[in-house]
């Protein structure tokens, strides 16, 4: 093990809810040791699992939580905020006009130099390249509709997109607790 490997600051802890759902899948809810051990001292949060790794002052030591439950039970928003990475995850990070998967901008559907605004209902996920051949269009002019008419997605529809696009990294400690669809292409 390298010495960066074994610095505290590898070993973040998963957040859960009161429930033990987690707070959110992508991005994945995640604190790191010091925000994990504070609310443990505060006791905002239970322990639900542990790393190996000791944290010790010179009165006190403790194993680094990997898994934490809020005490309180936190209602989720019904709706997330409009961010352009949430319209990528509604969208599954896909381009809504040919299905490529990189280069992602987004594509106001009534462009913007035409009034269109920048909301839920008006912007897609678009790659740069279908992105410009679209430019100023409306989507009748320009003889590219999306794939999916763009809408405001909730909670529950980002978590469940979020679920198909695993971390790279999951520890063992997490696994009981998500629930992602390792099955299905996203």
């Amino acid at each position: 093990m390298n010495a960066y490997a074994a610095t505290p600051e590898t070993f973040p802890a998963l957040v859960l809810n009161a429930d033990f759902r987690p707070l959110s899948y992508y991005p994945l809810s995640l604190w790191s040791w010091q925000e994990s051990v504070k609310a443990v001292f505060l006791e905002r949060v239970n322990i639900v699992s542990e790393y190996d790794r000791l944290v010790r002052s010179p009165s006190f030591e403790m194993r680094l939580p990997s898994v934490v439950s809020l005490k309180t039970y936190v209602k989720p928003a019904l709706y997330p905020a409009f961010t352009r990475f949430n319209v990528f995850l509604r969208d599954r990070f896909t381009c809504q006009y040919c299905g490529a998967r990189n280069d992602l901008t987004f594509d106001h559907l009534i462009p913007r130099s035409r009034g269109g605004q920048t909301r839920w209902d008006n912007v897609v996920a678009a790659c740069a390249p279908c992105n410009l051949l679209k430019g100023g269009s409306l989507p009748d002019q320009s003889g590219m509709r999306p794939r999916q008419v763009p809408y405001r997605p909730t909670v529950f529809e980002l978590h469940r997109n979020g679920r198909l696009f695993p971390p790279n990294y999951l520890h063992q400690s997490w696994l009981d607790y998500l629930y992602w669809d390792t099955e299905l292409e996203p």
